[in-house]
């Protein structure tokens, strides 16, 4: 691999929009070619971004020999096809998040990278933001004691839509799968994979979960709260708890741009530490410094710890009585959920 990454983004949707104003930013990586379903919404993305080439079907970024790493930023329910299609294709992949519908696709997308022997990561971007790197430092260091509890949340207010991706059960809909693995992701990184489960939701009319209030139990006895929502807004922050000192990530906590230090909630010090662009660029420079050294996989977000949280949301949806068709023969809309999975 050179010194200059050459990106693809795979989809035209406003992520991809996002990833793409932030790749800008990057430097020693160039916007090589955006793959889309049509010609002229690749071409329209093309001219925005500058991009130096747009291909009017999945298949034909993939056959693009200028093109060394991959962004997926397609629907849930594509990410595992898209994903192992740029694999099979010797090119490395970014996948937006969620990695998977579901941990058996986590899997699958997983042997594909070790079998083609390329690099794949899941872009958990808030993995590579500067305060929430401070905060694990901060914690790591001692500086809070011994981490007895977190509580996290996202929840927004989408305008109802039966068909759209955050209702339809067919892609995948729901508040867990679209922002819920923010917070669960947090509770891993901080705390390890839960030891048991405890889901409360509420499923609407289409039968996604439209609100859900996790609490997570971990080995060490600490405790998670957390809770995510498409039709309500929450309050965007996070407090972690210690036997010493407490942190707090100022919101929106996933793409903080600062966190405090407090003690019985009186502030010690604060740290500003704004990201570049809106955030993407710091994982986009993670998988460049990656892809030079010659990795498969990152040392930082690595994949089993994407296929833990993949394992988790399996457990939680199951207990909220989500199903979706990517999960195979059982259906789907289930008329009743359990509360916990002891």
């Amino acid at each position: 691999m050179g010194d200059i990454i050459r990106w693809g983004v795979l989809g035209t949707g406003k992520i991809a929009k996002k990833f793409a104003r932030d790749l800008a930013l990057v430097k020693n990586a160039t916007c090589a070619a955006v793959g889309s379903r049509s010609q002229e919404s690749a071409d329209a993305f093309a001219r925005e971004f500058a991009f130096a080439r747009a291909h009017g079907s999945y298949a034909a970024l993939a056959g693009d020999a200028a093109v060394d790493a991959v962004y997926i930023a397609t629907p849930h329910t594509l990410h595992a096809e898209n994903t192992i299609m740029m694999l099979n294709a010797g090119k490395a992949v970014l996948c937006e998040k969620p990695f998977a519908v579901n941990s058996a696709e986590a899997v699958r997308m997983c042997a594909a990278a070790k079998k083609k022997k390329c690099f794949l990561m899941e872009a958990m971007w808030s993995r590579f933001m500067p305060a929430l790197i401070k905060a694990k430092a901060l914690i790591d260091d001692g500086a809070i004691g011994e981490v007895r509890m977190l509580s996290a949340d996202f929840g927004y207010r989408s305008k109802f839509a039966p068909e759209e991706r955050h209702f339809n059960p067919a892609l995948a809909g729901g508040a867990l799968l679209d922002v819920g693995i923010y917070p669960v992701w947090l509770s891993h990184f901080l705390l390890g994979a839960p030891k048991k489960i405890a889901a409360m939701g509420h499923r609407g009319t289409t039968h996604v979960d439209e609100m859900n209030a996790l609490l997570f139990t971990h080995g060490s006895g600490a405790i998670s709260v957390l809770h995510s929502a498409i039709r309500a807004v929450t309050i965007h922050e996070a407090f972690i708890s210690g036997t010493n000192a407490e942190l707090r990530l100022h919101a929106p906590w996933w793409r903080t741009s600062a966190l405090s230090l407090l003690n019985d909630g009186k502030v010690l010090e604060t740290w500003e530490l704004p990201p570049v662009g809106i955030g993407y660029s710091h994982e986009i420079e993670h998988v460049n410094e990656c892809l030079r050294s010659g990795k498969t996989e990152s040392d930082m977000h690595s994949l089993a710890d994407t296929r833990a949280v993949a394992k988790t949301l399996d457990r939680v949806r199951t207990l909220l009585g989500v199903r979706y068709p990517a999960d195979g023969k059982k259906p789907y809309i289930l008329k009743r959920a359990r509360a916990t999975d002891e």
